[in-house]
């Protein structure tokens, strides 16, 4: 089985070497970029499975340059990993806001770490199987289209920006409209059975999700002690 290939996009160079080791050591290929730009540029001339982002960088910020590969046809469906020091609960909002998949703060556990891009590589493997397996005929709700096989949603006809964990939660709530999903169903649908994360990460996706469907995103009800459904 080929390796993944993780770009590392660092400018402190002690947490770029520690990052490095510890995947190479765990059995990836490993890029690294000192800024944002350079992290551009090598994603417009290499592929990568999964990409490790600072969010305080020197030019474009983690923030700007995660809002730009989820804006680029060949690179936006890349899972990323926000790696920071900002952990505040407006920092994490922000980062996954911007189309991060998942956030770590430092100081950091690297098991964790590679935990974490594990699990992000086995949903996605999940997801492509899941999409070979089942209809991606288009769901048509609430002037929502939701396109599977393209990994696309359009609200009232206009094309909508989801990361690749919103676009999963909006597909198990439209799929069964009416059915309410716990929050744990949820990561287990979103993340994978083996990733370490809180129900708060849920609540955090669906106020981005709500927030990008605009006047559709009421139609996400929350039901109180319980978790989320699709109005019918």
């Amino acid at each position: 089985m080929d390796k993944y290939d993780i770009l590392v996009v660092e400018d402190d160079l002690d947490i770029q070497q520690l990052v490095s080791y510890n995947l190479i050591k765990a059995g990836f290929n490993v890029t690294c970029a000192d800024t944002g730009e350079e992290g551009l540029d090598l994603l417009d001339r290499e592929h990568f499975d999964t990409i490790i982002l600072d969010l305080m960088l020197p030019g474009k910020s983690g923030l700007e340059v995660c809002r730009i590969v989820r804006q680029l046809k060949d690179s936006k469906s890349i899972p990323i990993i926000m790696l920071t020091a900002k952990g505040e609960e407006e920092d994490i909002v922000a980062g996954l806001e911007s189309g991060a998949d998942d956030y770590v703060t430092k100081p950091f556990s690297p098991k964790v770490l590679i935990a974490r891009i594990h699990a992000i590589l086995h949903r996605g493997l999940q997801e492509h199987t899941a999409e070979s397996e089942t209809s991606s005929d288009p769901i048509n709700i609430h002037s929502l289209t939701i396109d599977p096989g393209r990994h696309e949603v359009l609200c009232h006809g206009q094309p909508v920006q989801l990361t690749n964990t919103e676009f999963t939660i909006l597909l198990q709530l439209a799929t069964r409209p009416g059915w309410v999903f716990t929050r744990q169903q949820m990561i287990d649908q979103a993340r994978g059975y083996d990733f370490l994360i809180t129900p708060r990460a849920i609540d955090v996706q669906i106020f981005g999700l709500r927030k990008k469907l605009g006047s559709i995103g009421h139609y996400i009800e929350t039901v109180r002690g319980v978790g989320y459904r699709m109005k019918e």
